[in-house]
């Protein structure tokens, strides 16, 4: 056995970062622990959004950094909760971390003389509203996934860790009968991966590149163990959501290993004779997202250890086009909730999205030396092209069928997509409504889309984006950030439907980061023509912009380009590309 150095010993393990060039030595016969891919970050509260009536004292001394650490001496009176005493509610506060989080609260408790524990009712919202909420009822508050609602004991001159969850706002009432609550600090625990933004934005309309922003840090607090779909909820991998996700990722953070290990767990535990998610779209998704990846990050032996689901899944959704050319998918036929009303929406949206994966597949499998199984899906999509449904106004359904190829892209915009502007469109599907205004050549009217949508919900007091926005929402709407005032509408816990009505509603949504990676690959004019970014064209769509500029992560390293509107009209590019790729710009 090799010698330990700076040991420590879990479980058995020894753990050490110089064990013969490795992070674990066994020393026991017990499992091998796993290192997590996520840093820990303290923040602390930033303001004191309520307290009670009555029970309250020294709240403002919660604020600001503390110690991180139980003392004998605290340099600060402890904020003290008066306890819930002959029928009365104990004493309580809603604290606001700044920014959604994801992670868990730490409550740190003073000397006293009392060592019994008191107990205190913790709630978590994404909202102050959600804080504020009770279980259940007709706002939804539940416990879903991760606790948001929960009665715990404090520690006497010690700390307790309560989550995790998704978050923003903490409210904390003592609902002891008898104790006192004396809270010396507490604190948020963002649980994240520690990852550099190599990717960038930034033009000369600052809302967008707020948006831009938020967009990414949406996507950065879901890249957990695996990339999920909301840190509140569902908090699990959803292959449809994960595509705007990976576009995301491809534009902000380049490789991260999230997204395989993400594609792989849910590849491993769907057999093809059954659909991901229980969605047949998903399983769709999945393989436009190993095109995706394959051509940003042009990992030859990761696409071939794919090529045994792939050629039977692709047989699969090649004899779901029928001899007329239509599709006969099965399962859930689904895009997302807020187009699920519109039935024949529906249908042309998975007319064109199946087209799209097969012809996706059929690209895939030449890059993977497999002519029968491209040719098959190439035969299968030249007859699904063959039908156009009717689109029954569903912008998501014509842009799926306008990405396709399917529908004259600036009839497309000019008879759906414009029509009512950002109206009816959804946080998921929009990105592809953007796309398709982009082929359309109609990037002032995706910038205004991007503004108007994704930016009201900025408007509102969102530090990320939302699992689903309707523009109405916004009339007469309370702040996210505010107690709802009377006479104002709750815009988190009075809207929603399906899965997310009320509270439930998910406010950090990874598949709602679409404009994130829309102002990358259009306004930058970023994409690869080569796997693995060997060669790229850049051509910007300034649109009403003066000038854009960033950085675009490949594996070859970024590409920084500067694009600058001239007195003539004409932009002016300034590409810095890496050694080794080829820089197309027409």
């Amino acid at each position: 056995m090799g010698q330990c150095i700076a040991v420590l010993v879990v479980g058995g393990w020894c753990l050490s970062t110089t064990v013969r060039g490795a992070p674990l030595l066994p020393v026991g016969t017990v499992g091998r622990p796993q290192a997590s891919p996520l840093s820990a970050w303290f923040l602390p509260p930033t303001r004191v959004v309520w307290t009670s009536a009555t029970g309250v004292t020294h709240a403002p001394n919660l604020l600001g950094e503390k110690l991180g650490q139980a003392v004998l001496k605290n340099p600060q009176p402890a904020c003290v909760l008066g306890p819930a005493a002959n029928g009365a509610a104990g004493g309580g506060i809603v604290l606001d971390f700044g920014t959604e989080l994801t992670g868990n609260v730490e409550i740190i408790t003073p000397l006293t003389k009392d060592k019994e524990p008191p107990l205190v009712r913790i709630r978590f919202g994404e909202s102050v509203a959600e804080a504020m909420a009770e279980l259940g009822g007709e706002p939804n508050a539940q416990n879903d996934h991760a606790l948001r609602d929960q009665t715990v004991r404090l520690p006497w001159l010690g700390k307790t860790t309560i989550g995790p969850g998704g978050f923003r706002f903490v409210r904390i009432d003592n609902v002891d009968p008898k104790l006192p609550v004396q809270l010396s600090e507490v604190r948020a625990v963002l649980l994240i991966r520690d990852l550099p933004q190599v990717g960038s934005f930034r033009c000369d309309d600052q809302r967008l590149n707020r948006i831009w922003q938020v967009g990414a840090y949406t996507v950065h607090l879901n890249m957990q163990d695996y990339l999920w779909d909301g840190v509140k909820r569902d908090r699990l991998v959803w292959i449809g959501d994960m595509h705007p996700e990976v576009a995301t990722i491809n534009a902000v953070f380049g490789f991260n290993d999230v997204v395989p290990r993400s594609l792989d767990l849910t590849r491993d535990v769907t057999p093809v004779s059954e659909w991901m998610n229980g969605i047949s779209s998903y399983s769709m998704w999945w393989v436009l997202i190993h095109e995706q990846w394959w051509m940003h990050q042009g990992d030859r032996a990761y696409l071939a250890a794919q090529k045994t689901y792939l050629q039977a899944l692709l047989k699969k959704l090649a004899a779901l086009i029928g001899p007329d050319g239509r599709e006969k998918i099965d399962g859930m036929r689904f895009l997302d909730w807020p187009s699920s009303p519109n039935k024949q929406g529906v249908t042309a949206g998975l007319q064109g999205l199946l087209v799209m994966t097969l012809e996706s597949g059929a690209r895939l499998m030449k890059a993977l030396d497999d002519p029968a199984t491209a040719a098959l899906c190439t035969e299968a999509a030249a007859r699904g092209r063959k039908v156009v449904p009717e689109v029954n106004a569903s912008k998501s359904g014509a842009a799926l069928l306008s990405l396709a190829g399917m529908m004259d892209p600036k009839k497309t915009a000019a008879d759906v997509l414009k029509v009512g502007g950002a109206k009816n469109i959804s946080t998921f599907y929009g990105f592809y409504v953007l796309q398709a205004l982009a082929k359309a050549g109609e990037t002032d009217t995706a910038l205004d889309f991007i503004s108007t949508y994704w930016g009201a919900m900025l408007d509102l007091g969102a530090t990320t984006f939302w699992e689903d926005f309707d523009l109405d929402w916004t009339v007469n709407a309370a702040r996210i950030d505010e107690l709802v005032p009377a006479g104002k509408k709750d815009v988190h816990g009075g809207y929603g439907a399906y899965c997310y009505i009320g509270f439930r509603h998910s406010l950090c949504h990874g598949w709602a980061s679409g404009p994130t990676a829309w102002l990358s690959e259009n306004v930058l004019g970023v994409t690869p023509l080569e796997p693995g970014f060997k060669r790229v064209r850049i051509v910007p769509q300034l649109g009403r912009l003066q000038w854009a500029e960033g950085m675009y992560p490949t594996p070859l390293g970024p590409i920084k380009v500067r694009h600058e509107r001239q007195a003539n009209g004409s932009v002016q590019s300034k590409i810095d590309a890496p050694a080794g790729m080829v820089v197309v710009q027409q």
